[in-house]
């Protein structure tokens, strides 16, 4: 759990978040409750974790979610506010290693082999672990490759594995390398859209609570938008 400082806990919103959206939101929440005075708790973890808790009733005011899916899953099962639910990003999938010179441009190092292990969120609960299966499958190497993998719970996790050196390389999300205040680390491959479903991510009300509406419309807001996209989002 992340505890964004802020001032009343009686007006405290509770908001899930898919971890790679974690640089970008905290950014935001600071600046939201600089201008408004409320308090924004921000739990992160995989969107199907999220999604399972939201279902079991955790006291969550809003989801932000990495994917379509499940937002609108909430709604259809009557768990989330009709009309709320809308797009906040759109992600990009790299290939990373904090090694200089590691990665090429062509992430033609996936293809000989030369590492130990490749990190990948769980394709089952996280969207951008499903779109690293779906590039590995594209080029022929998922079955390949399968024994060097290792896969972390939410993309959150798996940049650690990477980060930490317990993995030569991994998928990562594109936010969590690029930062607006210093230059990328290390090497990376960008790797075409063509090779994955865009990562199309969704914002659901799940409480019908005035400031965490507040805190969605500020999300919508261009001040917030340029947040997003100086770490690396597309916005629709």
């Amino acid at each position: 759990m992340i505890l964004v400082p802020g001032q009343s806990s009686a007006e405290e919103i509770r908001i899930a978040v898919a971890s790679n959206f974690t640089n970008a939101i905290t950014t935001i929440a600071r600046r939201y409750e600089a201008n408004s005075g409320q308090k924004v708790t921000l739990i992160f973890g995989s969107t199907g974790k999220h999604y399972a808790q939201i279902r079991n009733g955790a006291p969550y005011d809003a989801f932000f979610a990495a994917d379509v899916r499940r937002p609108k899953l909430l709604e259809e099962e009557g768990l989330a506010l009709p009309g709320s639910r809308f797009t906040y990003a759109v992600g990009k999938l790299v290939l990373w290693s904090p090694r200089a010179g590691y990665v090429d441009k062509k992430g033609s190092i996936l293809k000989p082999g030369e590492f130990r292990h490749l990190a990948i969120a769980n394709p089952g609960l996280a969207p951008y672990g499903k779109a690293a299966r779906e590039v590995l499958q594209a080029l022929g190497l998922w079955g390949q490759l399968g024994g060097r993998l290792v896969r972390g719970e939410n993309i959150g996790q798996t940049f650690q594995f990477v980060n930490s050196g317990n993995a030569e390389l991994g998928f990562v999300a594109y936010s969590q390398v690029n930062r607006p205040d210093r230059p990328v680390e290390g090497s990376l491959w960008k790797i075409p859209q063509t090779l994955y479903t865009p990562i199309e991510q969704q914002a659901v009300l799940l409480k019908n609570n005035e400031a965490a509406r507040d805190f969605l419309s500020f999300v919508r807001s261009d001040e917030a938008l340029k947040i997003i996209r100086e770490y690396g989002y597309d916005i629709p």
